[in-house]
């Protein structure tokens, strides 16, 4: 089976993708899938407890073959975890897809999750480490991006426009 995402949607931990991505699904009249649930329903444990028990590179390991299915097997709406644009093969796999990046500045990011909820990678001061996280990341998040969208102190029905607006796609 072969089939492309209408949109893949992209961004930090916690900046709304899976909020935007069913609402954006639900306009188009399109399927929702998220990368991350894919990984929790195949290994039947939280992305938290692999990163615990097989360490971070064996997350990584899954999370590239699942967002390789899924580009492969989904033609609606795609939300990709937070890291998973750090894989050079799945950054080739996004050229030619209509990827939009969720931005958000750490005020947000504080605002929406607390930079406390179960993050494995802002375990030890989450601000600091969203930060560092945000500058090794955002260039990868532009390189792949056919748009970028802030989602800065707007709501998920405003962001949901925005992507649409952006990319130039119909409601059903």
């Amino acid at each position: 089976m072969s089939a492309t995402p209408v949109v893949v949607l992209v961004g930090p931990m916690g900046v709304g993708k899976s909020t935007v991505g069913h609402l954006l699904a639900g306009r188009l009249g399109l399927g929702y899938r998220d990368t991350d649930d894919d990984i929790v329903t195949e290994q039947g444990r939280t992305i938290a407890e692999i990163f615990v028990d097989d360490g971070e590179p064996a997350f990584r390991a899954i999370e590239k073959q699942t967002v390789r299915r899924a580009l492969a097997e989904h033609d609606g709406v795609l939300a990709l975890g937070g890291g998973a644009i750090l894989d050079p093969d799945t950054r080739e796999l996004l050229a030619g897809v209509r990827v939009v990046y969720l931005s958000m500045d750490v005020e947000e990011a504080v605002k929406r999750t607390g930079l406390n909820a179960a993050r494995p990678l802002l375990a030890v001061n989450p601000r600091k480490q969203w930060r560092e996280l945000m500058e090794a990341r955002r260039h990868l998040y532009e390189e792949v991006a056919t748009a970028v969208v802030a989602t800065d102190g707007r709501t998920p029905e405003e962001v949901t426009q925005a992507v649409l607006d952006a990319v130039e796609l119909k409601q059903a």
